[in-house]
């Protein structure tokens, strides 16, 4: 997939169709610019942080689990 986009006269970006679209970005979204160094960063504005972040981690067994039975078998001396 390209990603590259052309900077118009009034500073303008048109943002790729396949990258709106896997953000749900309707015509009219806010979007907040960062700049971290030499780069700029584009992300859509979410209603509820927690909530669009949600199902972002791979599943998979937890680390606080593991560390948990880690810990216990040090308690129990093993």
């Amino acid at each position: 997939m390209d990603n590259t986009a052309k900077v118009s006269t009034k500073g303008q970006v048109v943002i790729p169709a396949g990258l709106r679209k896997r953000h749900h970005m309707e015509p009219g979204a806010l979007v907040q610019i960062y700049e971290y160094g030499e780069m700029i960063c584009i992300a859509p504005v979410v209603k509820d942080a927690v909530e669009a972040a949600y199902g972002a981690l791979p599943p998979g067994p937890s680390l606080a689990d593991e560390l948990l039975k880690e810990r216990g078998k040090d308690f129990a001396g093993e």
